[in-house]
């Protein structure tokens, strides 16, 4: 079949395909247009700043921002699940407060923060100083105490489920172990007080348990601190532990009135940080108490949890998640503070 040339096509056929052919040529250079003047739009700095930005604040709108509000606002009703809410004001909040195990839920919160926090403050000090110090494969040692925070939580607290179980314990197999040896020290038998530990119920009694979940969160914490500490070490200048030598303090010392003095900005940071995230703590209580034995181990999280998936109360659980608001902006509202007064003097 022979290709028809152009003088064959009729006039008004040809007027039609030239017609089109204008339409998609115009059409090309409207959106060319349009593509310069976008382009053109996202080179001023404001605009692409925000449009960078965008997606972070969706996110940050629909995860954060969104069930915040709601929480609050389930606080003030009588929210049950699978009814509607009626807007009670502060009842659920009179209500939490005169409840013994709410109170008993915030003692162990307050203790298991402290307590948690204290240990891995000191703990932390002390491996980053040994960090600090020039040492083979440092570099390794250092990357590899970061393993227990770079462990998912749920998977970590697993692992100490079973170090703690009342059967199946290696603390209790530890203790078995020892108590089989005869061990003295100047005669003095040391089988009854390593005895104590052959049997313990870490997480069926009320005071093992609270030193349970203490134990693997600051065996969980520790790292965050070390490596955080760590580098706040390296920026001390070392002529100022020159002359510290020369002036013959001793190692406490210069650690008080050098390394603590420059390094605290830093310390203050980290550690109410730790304070708000153990605060806060839901995973590895869950996992590993779930709040018993008796609410012995109840946090805020827990209970809020307990009370609003497991009992149904959502306008109850949402005041208990509610009630840590305030503690924990007061403690970063003095952070703030504290470190705008240390930069001003």
């Amino acid at each position: 079949m022979q290709t028809a040339n152009k003088a064959d096509i009729p006039a008004a056929q040809r007027t039609g395909l030239a017609g089109a052919d204008a339409a998609i040529r115009e059409r090309r250079r409207g959106l060319s247009r349009l593509y310069f003047r976008a382009t053109s739009v996202l080179e001023q700095e404001g605009v692409l700043g925000y449009a960078l930005m965008f997606p972070a604040l969706a996110l940050i709108v629909l995860f954060i921002a969104y069930p915040f509000v709601l929480g609050v606002w389930l606080a003030f009703t009588d929210k049950l699940v699978g009814k509607e809410a009626h807007f009670i004001g502060y009842d659920n909040f009179a209500a939490i407060l005169q409840s013994q195990i709410f109170q008993q839920t915030f003692f162990n919160t307050i203790f298991f923060t402290t307590m948690a926090t204290i240990f891995k403050s000191i703990l932390g000090m002390l491996l980053a100083l040994l960090l600090n110090r020039k040492f083979a494969l440092s570099r390794v040692t250092r990357a590899t105490v970061l393993l227990p925070f770079i462990v998912p939580t749920v998977l970590s607290s697993l692992a100490w489920l079973w170090m703690f179980d009342a059967t199946f314990s290696v603390f209790n197999w530890i203790g078995r172990f020892f108590w089989q040896m005869d061990i003295s020290v100047l005669g003095i038998p040391l089988k009854p007080n390593l005895g104590y530990f052959k049997g313990i119920n870490w997480l069926g009694d009320p005071g093992w348990a609270m030193t349970s979940i203490i134990i693997a969160n600051v065996w969980r914490g520790v790292p965050f601190f070390a490596i955080s500490f760590l580098a706040g070490l390296q920026t001390v200048p070392t002529e100022l532990y020159d002359a510290g030598d020369i002036d013959g303090a001793n190692g406490w010392q210069k650690f008080w009135t050098i390394t603590l003095p420059l390094i605290k900005p830093i310390a203050v940071v980290v550690v109410v940080f730790s304070i708000v995230v153990t605060f806060a703590d839901f995973q590895l209580v869950y996992v590993l108490t779930r709040g018993g034995p008796h609410n012995s181990t109840h946090l805020l999280a827990t209970y809020a949890y307990q009370l609003s998936m497991a009992s149904g109360n959502l306008g109850q659980g949402a005041a208990v998640a509610l009630f840590m608001l305030p503690i924990l902006a007061l403690l970063i509202i003095g952070q703030l503070w504290y470190l705008r007064r240390a930069e001003s003097a």
